[in-house]
């Protein structure tokens, strides 16, 4: 049986896909490690090679990451984060050789990878107004125009666009009906879909569909209702499990279908991980309305501690419908304070989160924010969060969190329809998830989110590198 150990840090190991006997026939092969440590203030550094030798049976006092490229589990489809409106008008605050700075550092060839782009379709809290397209009580949406959004938000993702190629993977969420189609006629403070709107809700999503399409912007999926579990201050309504299933069944799915876009992704839930099991078992229990379904997404915020995710009803959603994807849509860090960017903890949030993520199923990875300004925001609501980019409006800086180095060291390495595989650590400190890329390569994360610095060993069929992993790092070894 063949077993890989890393350290806790980012690795990415870049492996040829017959493994059998790749690694007895080349003892002294070496490797490339990438590496981020909040220690030496090293960012994404090309630490040289570590080299491969002969070792055994480990022990238990081995520190070891154990990879296995015989198991093979499900394909990633993308990583990437969101487009608001608080991006988008961020973004175009910024001077013109910044902007370009900002997408070549997400969506460039030496950027972070990203490949997938969320966004909003009506207003969000990350907007700096609440809208709708269409006028009140317009119940043949003879209204709907989307100008709203041709002004900052259609411009910046049809850049992302553009630099993504092929690869570009883009879907929307609603936060809110018009307040008109709601119990309680606001697009604030929750509320529910009202019956008599059903029909007319399913046809603003084909409206909102064609008119970014005929931008040249292609739908690839879309969530039936972000957070819909939530009574928010700001834009959200409410459905139960059975009220979700319905409206998917008899009014968004066949919807989709009869106008031709029955190839559109989408995700049911789009909450936290604390109720997906429920949501998915519930709502997806009629074969007519599962039918329509492809994917469960989810959030981070039932974190009550940054170190207490429920990631294991991740795995068990995973194995109950294998036949869905499970998309990680939304995640941040919140309260936001500006003296605190530079602070590591921002990172380990997020490595945390994506491995764990990955190894519990997940095949979609999508941040929030992609840029926010100098406070947080702009946030109509006051909700003020951090982004893996930090833009001063006023000065014209950029500041790069510890979020965006960490989410690098896996959206830089492993690839659209990489396919995960085995690997396990057998120290608390040090958390890590492998990919094989479609060429082959085997890309291997590992972090130590630990105060202890650790020496491990990266083992496989009997070969194994010894590595460093440093308190607060992350690392990606590359073979």
């Amino acid at each position: 049986m063949k077993k890989l150990i890393v350290s806790c840090l980012t690795v990415g190991l870049f492996l040829n896909a017959n493994a059998q006997n790749y690694w007895k026939k080349n003892e002294g092969k070496t490797a490339k490690v990438i590496f981020t440590g909040s220690k030496t203030n090293e960012k994404l550094v090309d630490k040289g090679t570590i080299k491969f030798e002969k070792f055994g049976q480990p022990k238990e006092t081995d520190a070891c990451i154990f990879v296995d490229p015989d198991f093979k589990y499900q394909k990633l489809i993308g990583i990437g984060g969101a487009i608001t409106d608080a991006s988008a008008e961020t973004f175009y605050k910024m001077p013109k050789n910044k902007q370009k700075e900002i997408i070549e550092a997400y969506y460039g060839k030496n950027g972070l990878g990203y490949t997938v782009v969320r966004t909003n379709m009506n207003s969000c809290d990350f907007s700096s107004d609440s809208y709708t397209y269409v006028a009140d009580n317009d119940t043949a949406l003879k209204t709907f125009n989307v100008a709203h959004d041709e002004k900052y938000k259609i411009p910046m993702i049809k850049e992302a666009q553009k630099t993504i190629g092929k690869d570009f993977t883009f879907y929307f969420s609603p936060w809110s009906p018009p307040a008109w189609m709601k119990s309680n006629n606001s697009l604030l403070k929750g509320g529910r879909l009202e019956n008599q709107y059903y029909q007319t809700w399913a046809d603003y999503y084909i409206k909102f569909i064609k008119e970014y399409e005929k931008r040249g912007i292609n739908i690839w999926g879309l969530t039936i209702q972000n957070e819909p579990m939530a009574t928010q201050k700001w834009e959200s309504c409410i459905y139960s499990a059975e009220e979700e299933g319905e409206f998917l069944k008899n009014n968004l799915g066949p919807t989709l279908w009869k106008n031709g876009y029955k190839d559109k992704k989408v995700m049911i839930w789009d909450h936290n991980r604390d109720l997906i099991y429920q949501r998915a078992t519930t709502t997806l229990s009629d074969p007519e309305t599962s039918k329509y379904a492809s994917g469960i997404g989810y959030h981070w915020y039932e974190t009550w501690n940054n170190k207490t995710q429920l990631f294991d009803n991740l795995a068990e959603t995973q194995r109950a419908f294998p036949d869905k994807f499970l998309a990680f849509t939304e995640g941040c860090k919140e309260q936001f304070d500006l003296s605190k960017i530079n602070d590591v903890s921002l990172g380990e949030l997020y490595g945390r989160n994506m491995l764990n993520d990955f190894n519990k199923g997940t095949a979609l990875w999508t941040d929030w924010n992609v840029l926010l300004d100098e406070t947080g925001g702009p946030n109509h609501v006051g909700n003020f969060c951090f982004a893996p980019i930090i833009a001063d409006t006023k000065t014209g800086e950029l500041h790069y969190t510890y979020e965006y180095y960490y989410v690098g060291h896996v959206s830089k390495f492993i690839k659209p329809n990489a396919q995960r595989i085995g690997n396990s650590s057998n120290r608390a400190a040090l958390t890590s998830t492998a990919f094989m890329n479609e060429n082959g390569q085997l890309v291997t994360v590992i972090m130590n989110d630990s105060e202890n610095d650790i020496e491990t060993n990266l083992w496989i069929e009997g070969m194994s590198a010894k590595l460093s992993a440093p308190a607060h790092s992350i690392q990606t070894v590359i073979l």
